[in-house]
């Protein structure tokens, strides 16, 4: 039976065209791999919900008015509102309506959106309540 003694104790070659690959590339070959890249983030994406602007009723539109109305009048006052909006979303259809509480700085007439005094700006047909003004 042959024991290998006469190459047991001989130097490990290397090799004669290309340097020898480090231990982190070689265990590089081995990582876990990723067929479907980005598929976990499509299915998170595709699962978050999101809602659907719902129209004013003429009630409430005339109620949203008259606190616009007020704001405007009191707006050198810079008061501090409460605003509910709905947000659209960017990748989705619908939105999420969201609420806000600032200061008001200025109404901008032209590019119809209401800008408080951290420099957010909602869009004046976003808007569906207005809470804080006095009458």
């Amino acid at each position: 039976m042959n024991d290998y003694k006469d190459i047991i104790d001989l130097p490990h070659p290397d090799p004669q065209n290309h340097p020898r690959m480090s231990m982190l590339s070689r265990a590089a070959q081995f990582a876990p791999f990723a067929a479907l890249t980005g598929y976990e983030a499509a299915i998170e994406e595709t699962a978050r919900l999101t809602d659907d602007q719902l129209p004013l009723d003429e009630y409430h539109q005339e109620l949203l008015n008259r606190k616009y109305l007020l704001l405007q009048e009191q707006l050198a006052e810079h008061p501090t509102i409460t605003i509910v909006y709905f947000e659209p979303e960017m990748k989705k259809s619908g939105g999420v309506y969201r609420s806000v509480t600032g200061i008001v700085k200025i109404i901008d007439e032209y590019n119809r959106c209401l800008i408080l005094s951290n420099g957010q700006q909602i869009p004046l047909m976003s808007i569906i309540d207005i809470d804080g003004i006095e009458e």
